[in-house]
């Protein structure tokens, strides 16, 4: 069965190293909660707010072992007024058979707001 495995992250700044850093610390939170085997991954997509475009965070998703071969795209989130900024998204589509109330999604810094609701859940 397909699942989609949802996570956020923000950044002090729009900086390489701050994009590096932070998408390492949300992937790697990802991995290790849901025990993602790259095998087992469609695809993933990151969105970025219009305010980082210092460096692209499925770059980082590279420098992880087995992950070369996973489709990965980086994409531009909507601007709405007053929404989260300096904020990194990512899904992940990935084959398991964990129940969808199983899936830990992960959000992290400021990107808590987004989501309360699976934040207490899955800490």
């Amino acid at each position: 069965m397909v699942r989609g495995i949802r996570g956020a992250i923000t950044i002090e700044n729009n900086t390489e190293t701050d994009i590096s850093i932070a998408t390492e610390e949300l992937v790697r939170e990802l991995i290790v909660k849901n025990n993602i085997d790259p095998n087992t991954v469609a695809q993933v997509l990151f969105t970025v707010t219009d305010d980082i475009t210092a460096a692209f965070p499925a770059k980082v998703l590279r420098q992880f072992a087995g992950w070369s071969y996973v489709p990965v795209v980086c994409a531009g989130e909507i601007s709405v007024p007053n929404s989260l900024p300096l904020c990194i998204r990512i899904l992940m589509t990935v084959n398991t058979d964990v129940e969808q109330d199983q899936i830990a999604h992960v959000y992290l810094r400021e990107a808590t707001k987004l989501r309360p609701d699976l934040t207490l859940t899955n800490e």
